[in-house]
């Protein structure tokens, strides 16, 4: 003979377990949504490891150069302190709209618009 199965409770009942789970899952989400995952930003570099940023003498364009060699010829280093290290940094953002002349001034970039 078997036994019957308890009958005195629902099978979908909640228990406090699940309600706890449900309950931090909520109050993650909620923390996602008030901050905007601004602690989950990804920022890409204007260069790969083992290279420098380069910027076009006379133009916005830039390139990136192995450590320890000249930049090419038409290229110049950043200024120091100047020098862009992620995309959408603010010297990333600066140069766009700046630019060297021949002598390494800094110059309004004649092709930013």
């Amino acid at each position: 003979m078997t036994t019957p199965r308890r009958t005195d409770r629902p099978a979908t009942a909640f228990r406090p377990a699940r309600l706890r789970a449900a309950a931090a899952l909520a109050g993650a989400a909620a923390v996602v949504v008030l901050t905007g995952c601004s602690g989950l930003e990804y920022r890409e570099d204007v260069c790969s490891e083992g290279e420098y940023p380069v910027l076009t003498v006379g133009g916005t364009g830039s390139a990136c150069v192995s450590d320890g060699e000249e930049p090419p010829a038409g290229f110049t280093r950043y200024p120091e302190g100047k020098v862009p290290q992620q995309v959408d940094d603010k010297w990333d953002v600066y140069w766009r709209t700046h630019t060297l002349d021949k002598d390494g001034n800094i110059i309004d970039a004649p092709d930013a618009g």
